[in-house]
């Protein structure tokens, strides 16, 4: 069983306030600015945790999140960056495929995928 995923960052209270909005979930009001950890339960997936570390962010994840939107995936990707996420690649295709990674304020990259009504009219 996977308890939760893990951010490292400078702020997890913020950091959880942008990942909280992506998944419109609330953030437990237990948690106030300046907590040392946060944590956040989208309705669906694993409970997101985040970490306050020293050092900043410096190179490529080596695992990240996947969001599969119930909305088409380039307007959630434009929702997304409207919160204060940045495009890291576009890999999206021509045919409709494909998928674009982000990186939350922190630096965190994270891809957003197509949704199940767009994997069903190109399979």
């Amino acid at each position: 069983m996977i308890r939760n995923i893990a951010f490292d960052c400078s702020d997890p209270y913020e950091l959880a306030h942008f990942w909280a909005k992506v998944f419109d979930c609330p953030v437990d009001p237990e948690f106030k600015p300046g907590s040392e950890e946060v944590a956040i339960e989208p309705p669906s997936g694993a409970k997101l945790y985040f970490q306050r570390v020293p050092e900043p962010k410096t190179v490529k994840n080596r695992a990240h999140v996947c969001v599969q939107p119930e909305i088409p995936r380039d307007r959630e990707v434009e929702r997304i960056r409207d919160l204060g996420a940045t495009v890291v690649a576009d890999h999206r295709e021509q045919d409709g495929t494909g998928w674009v990674v982000l990186a939350d304020p922190e630096g965190n990259e994270f891809c957003v995928l197509r949704s199940d009504a767009e994997r069903q009219r190109t399979a």
